[in-house]
């Protein structure tokens, strides 16, 4: 008797463990969130550009309030591993390599010793433009620790298909791409981690799959924190500059948790619906799915319950433009002061 009751706590033991949530808002996991920048000081470039105080207030926040910088490298480790993170771990990446990153970002950096990524555009550096980086600078960085990593060769629109192009010619042309991408990093600084970037941020399914064939984790520039769930194949980074740069909006997204998302349709952002329809289902944790909302720019859109407090579905009330758009959820945590956080990228192409 005392045997079978011994064997049946252990069987119930194991299934209730099966079903504790992939992500919570209290402890460790394996969830992290990802700041992406592009400029620093230089005033002329607001879309993309942070100004200098802006940027030393955000990272005195981060110094002084509990936040774990690693690697971005450590980060897709642990994910890929499923091995727990501290709680408020964050990565910093930079995109582009202009030349402010190492005038004005790299010394503040190396300052609180945060470790940060640069996601850069060989040929860029190569046609020694001037507002870049040059490889002499780049080299000094990395031999102070600083991860340069794959953002295709010259920041092309990797999704456009050119005039007379089949599908297979811009496979074979993107893929190249990315290889000669690679090859530049390497002969440069000896190696280069499998990291990618997607210029501008645009993806399609097709991309994305060639992107995990040659065994790339990839960033886009859709926001929201990274968790188990989320796709390698195309991780979100939260974008600053100045518009987006207050320091409430950056608490709130340094705090921000993986919505739990298990299941999304469509997984493809480009389509040529100008009304997307979007279908989310979730795993059960935290989430305060009374409070659930969900935007197009800064219009609230209504939320269809599918299944109550698992499946929804969201669609605009208005054409979306051609280009890039973004569905955005956000929901409390019922048992701490944050928020989950999930987006959806659209792409709709232009005409010509």
């Amino acid at each position: 008797m005392w045997r079978f009751l011994f064997i049946f706590l252990i069987i119930a033991l194991f299934f209730s463990a099966l079903f504790i949530p992939l992500t919570s808002a209290q402890g460790f996991t394996t969830r992290a969130v990802i700041f992406m920048y592009h400029r620093f000081g230089e005033d002329r470039f607001p879309s993309t550009n942070i100004k200098i105080d802006q940027f030393e207030q955000q990272l005195e926040f981060l110094d002084t309030n509990g936040f774990i910088i690693l690697p971005l490298e450590e980060i897709v480790d642990a994910l890929k591993n499923n091995t727990p993170l501290p709680d408020k771990t964050i990565a910093i990446t930079i995109d582009d390599a202009y030349r402010s990153v190492y005038d004005e970002a790299y010394p503040r950096l190396k300052k609180r010793n945060f470790p940060f990524t640069v996601f850069i555009a060989p040929q860029t550096v190569d046609e020694g433009i001037e507002a870049y980086m040059g490889w002499q600078q780049i080299r000094e960085m990395h031999s102070d620790g600083v991860t340069f990593a794959n953002h295709s060769l010259n920041h092309d629109y990797l999704v456009r298909i050119k005039d007379g192009e089949s599908n297979e010619s811009w496979a074979e042309r993107v893929t190249i791409d990315l290889q000669k991408a690679q090859r530049r990093l390497q002969e440069e600084l000896g190696s280069a981690p499998a990291l990618f970037a997607y210029p501008y941020g645009e993806f399609n399914l097709e991309l994305m799959d060639i992107v995990n064939d040659l065994g790339y984790t990839a960033f886009g520039q859709h926001s929201g924190s990274i968790g188990p769930l989320s796709n390698l194949r195309a991780l979100p980074r939260f974008p600053v500059a100045e518009a987006f740069a207050d320091m409430a909006a950056f608490k709130t997204k340094a705090l921000s948790l993986p919505m739990p998302v298990v299941q999304q349709d469509p997984v493809n952002p480009q389509t040529s619906d100008k009304r997307p329809l979007l279908t989310v289902k979730l795993a059960p944790t935290d989430v305060n799915l009374e409070q659930l909302a969900c935007y197009l720019g800064n219009n609230q859109m209504q939320i269809q319950w599918i299944k109550q407090g698992e499946t929804f579905s969201i669609q605009a009330s208005e054409d979306l433009p051609n280009g890039r758009s973004r569905y955005n959820c956000t929901a409390p945590s019922s048992t701490e002061n944050r928020y989950y956080w999930y987006s959806h990228q659209w792409i709709i192409p232009n005409n010509h």
